[in-house]
């Protein structure tokens, strides 16, 4: 019985540490990005037309030149091995041609400043159809003792062109925090806190 007991306890704390959280965001209300680089790159706004779900959507108009990056997610309190997994719809109508927009990261060890960096961390290379709405997605595996990533919406196109992005989702290791544009954040459990619900 006693072996049963310890089998049990340890299925639950494995499968505790493999746990997942998942955060979605429509731009529903009037939050846009976290941040951008370089600055003043990108002109973010809130679009009622097109939208993928809901009655909104963002709008993001390249300003100057560059590849913008807007941030649309930022991820805390990672560790090596842990995985994390963004993705979000995007629209544009012209086939093999800009504007374009794709999902990308970069690690960010600061978990005080959303535009700290430490890095790219790469992310999808497919710049889509080009034929209307479309879903991208990329899963980061953390490595080299980075413990933040922040979510790019990157825009290839010339200035003046726009693109659009809607109903994004972010999963990532229960115990990190995810903080979206509308300042929505998991926040970060220890044991101790945990512990105290019980």
């Amino acid at each position: 019985m006693r072996s049963l007991l310890y089998t049990a306890i340890l299925l639950a704390l494995s499968q505790a540490a493999f746990a997942q959280q998942t955060e979605t965001y429509g731009w529903e209300g009037t939050a846009t990005i976290l941040s951008m680089y370089p600055d003043s790159c990108v002109m973010a706004s809130i679009a009622t037309d097109p939208v993928h779900g809901g009655s909104q959507s963002l709008e993001l108009e390249r300003l100057s030149d560059g590849t913008p990056q807007a941030y649309v997610a930022w991820i805390t309190g990672l560790s090596d091995g842990e995985e994390v997994t963004a993705s979000f719809w995007r629209y544009d109508v012209t086939p093999a041609a800009a504007p374009s927009c794709r999902i990308w990261a970069h690690w960010n060890d600061d978990p005080g400043d959303v535009n700290g960096y430490a890095g790219s961390a790469g992310g999808n290379s497919d710049y889509g159809p080009g034929t209307g709405w479309d879903e991208t997605e990329y899963t980061w595996t953390v490595v080299d003792g980075h413990t933040g990533l922040v979510i790019e919406a990157r825009v290839y196109s010339n200035p003046g062109d726009m693109v659009w992005i809607d109903d994004m989702t972010v999963t990532a290791p229960t115990g990190a925090e995810i903080v979206m544009p509308g300042g929505l954040a998991l926040e970060r459990q220890t044991w101790g806190s945990i512990k105290t619900v019980f």
